[in-house]
């Protein structure tokens, strides 16, 4: 079976889907979602430590799985909002906090190839990251080992 080729199948309808060019990543629950979200709404990529269960409206796991590859296969099949300045919101790094953020760089390269967008981050305070996902439409709880990898994404329009 070629790598772009993945099944999904619909849980309780003894239906088995086959598709094509769709990520062994994308989960039939997550395509679902994907699919139901409307221009605006927000969905959450949580790194390992983010409280995703508390946090989460719709709760998708993704265990085992790192942002980076996750974040370009969601862009291949989710449009960024471009009627806002900045459609990828990050964690800001706490004041003090001497973390270094080599993904961002990862994730502003995925989005550049993926979208084109070349500035797309905006920083958001700890607390205020957490509020915003409290609203997202859904949370993404990933394995992603990385700190500060969490990072909120805004769907745009389908042209």
């Amino acid at each position: 079976m070629n790598r772009l080729h993945s099944e999904a199948s619909i849980i309780g309808k003894g239906v088995s889907i086959m598709l094509i060019g769709i990520s062994k990543l994308i989960s039939p629950e997550l395509l679902k979602v994907l699919s139901e979200m409307g221009h605006s709404d927000e969905i959450v990529l949580a790194d390992g430590n983010f409280p995703s269960s508390s946090h989460a409206k719709r709760l998708i796991r993704a265990d085992g799985h790192a942002i980076p590859e996750l974040l370009d296969a969601i862009l291949q099949l989710f449009p960024l909002d471009s009627y806002v300045e900045r459609p990828v919101a990050l964690m800001q790094v706490v004041p003090g906090d001497r973390v270094e953020t080599p993904i961002w760089d990862v994730y502003g390269r995925i989005i550049k190839e993926r979208t084109g967008c070349t500035e797309p981050f905006e920083q958001v305070e700890r607390f205020a990251f957490y509020e915003r996902a409290k609203q997202a439409y859904a949370v993404i709880a990933t394995g992603e080992s990385a700190l500060y990898a969490n990072l909120i994404l805004k769907k745009g329009v389908i042209q």
